[in-house]
């Protein structure tokens, strides 16, 4: 159950960055609240996974599936460039997350 609820708030993270990219520097409220309630969700989920996870292991991961869902997002949503640097940075993350949780 401790990894789901980090999924689900490494989820929220996603959320919450790409709401925060659509709020053009907080003018816009909708996406300024969306960020903050994807915000609240995603540390509450993230502190009820810390319960019984590891503190390096939930943060690692829970960063990662943000990291990894904002890149994808810019990339999908936002046109943002998919060069080859960027997709072995993404990787790395990923494999990073692997061992992570391998080890744990």
């Amino acid at each position: 159950m401790p990894w789901i609820l980090l999924l689900l708030a490494g989820l929220l993270e996603i959320v919450w960055a790409t709401a925060m990219k659509q709020s053009h520097g907080f003018t816009r409220i909708m996406p300024t609240g969306v960020m903050v309630i994807g915000m609240i969700g995603s540390f509450w989920l993230l502190a009820l996974a810390m319960r019984s996870l590891p503190l390096g292991t939930s943060y690692m991961i829970w960063t990662g599936i943000g990291a990894i869902g904002a890149f994808l997002v810019g990339v999908f949503m936002f046109g943002e460039a998919a060069n080859i640097g960027r997709i072995i940075a993404a990787g790395l993350i990923v494999s990073g997350m692997v061992v992570m949780k391998l080890t744990s």
